[in-house]
């Protein structure tokens, strides 16, 4: 299967194929021309494909080097970035070549954001390996670190100039990061596409889920490529991709990164989101009740304790959907239509009220 991403002034394809890895070298030669490669990756799917890879790469004629973070969301950072500079400018790398994700959201949102920022921008490809990734981070062109204020407080947007996905990774990764992708997917089914609710709605768990990958991923990019090329800069509609990651991010940030993880986040932060927009009337009867058993079905939570209301909203007031006294909050009006609801930044602690 392919897509194609269009944007005003680049357009970009999807290859979503199980063992898609195996001729990746093939892929890369039909993009680019012979170059210098930097493979940014983690220890952990280093171990996995590094070496496939590399081997790829190397077969196809490419002068290809390898950067090997530590999993987990500590190397979305400044100081994992400027090792990454640093690295680069000692194997002199120049705005002709070009970096390779491969990966999860952390690597290729750090990767997307080295590429936007060393020599003030390198073309780069984006290779996901978890179901996190295929279906949400890896195309849209958003990139970013974290800082100790917030999640994704320093970004850039930069587009990959091609994505490649095999669903076959997804046999590697432990349970945990299943569910962290089904996550997103619950959530691109609720704002946007009532089939996708329903094929979600029967499938018995995460195991089925993963045996019709490609058919799910698809669904879901088709979701986001139709609001990335209407919204390319995140300004409008685009934001409704947010769903859930408001309190998500928040509560990712002030619970440590890496203790509750991104799909966790958003799935509390959709739960908790609905509940509240269902009593103040802005969301129809019985939505918390249909997402929540959605969301515990695959395993992922809808609570979070210590619950720190003072302590969410000051991470909130940092996100990047604020607007000076105001913030955009996404509310489902139904399961398959969501809307953008512009608050009074004091008035999101009304939606961190918890049940007594």
């Amino acid at each position: 299967m392919k897509l194609t991403v269009h944007l005003p002034e680049h357009n970009y394809d999807i290859l979503i194929e199980k063992g898609a890895l195996n001729h990746l070298g093939a892929w890369v030669a039909s993009l680019w021309q012979q170059q210098k490669i930097c493979i940014i990756t983690d220890e952990t799917v280093n171990q996995l494909y590094g070496d496939l890879v590399l081997q790829q790469l190397q077969a196809a004629g490419f002068d290809a080097v390898l950067f090997a973070v530590t999993p987990g969301e500590k190397s979305k950072s400044l100081p994992v970035a400027s090792q990454l500079f640093d690295f680069l400018a000692e194997k002199e790398f120049t705005r002709t070549d070009g970096i390779l994700a491969l990966g999860g959201g952390v690597v290729g949102d750090l990767a997307g954001f080295v590429a936007a920022t060393y020599m003030r921008g390198l073309h780069y490809l984006q290779v996901p390996t978890t179901l996190l990734a295929q279906v949400d981070s890896s195309i849209g062109g958003k990139t970013a670190v974290n800082t100790e204020k917030a999640k994704n407080l320093v970004g850039a947007f930069w587009q990959p100039e091609g994505v490649l996905i095999d669903s076959l990774t997804l046999q590697t990764l432990e349970p945990r990061r299943i569910r962290e992708g089904i996550a997103e997917i619950i959530k691109s089914a609720a704002i946007a596409d009532k089939v996708l609710w329903t094929q979600l709605d029967k499938l018995e768990n995460e195991q089925e889920l993963v045996e019709r990958a490609e058919e799910i991923i698809t669904a879901c990019l088709k979701i986001k490529r139709a609001v990335v090329e209407e919204d390319v800069l995140d300004n409008g509609n685009r934001l409704l991709l947010n769903f859930g990651h408001t309190i998500g991010h928040a509560i990712e940030a002030t619970a440590g990164y890496g203790v509750v993880t991104h799909g966790e986040g958003v799935a509390i932060g959709m739960s908790q989101i609905t509940r509240i927009a269902e009593e103040k009337g802005l969301t129809a009867v019985g939505t918390t009740e249909l997402l929540n058993q959605m969301i515990t079905k695959f395993g992922l939570p809808i609570w979070h304790k210590p619950w720190q209301k003072e302590t969410l909203y000051h991470a909130i007031t940092h996100d990047k959907k604020t607007r000076g006294s105001a913030i955009k909050l996404i509310l489902l009006e139904k399961i398959g239509q969501a809307k953008i609801e512009t608050v009074a930044t004091e008035t999101v602690k009304e939606f961190l009220t918890i049940e007594e």
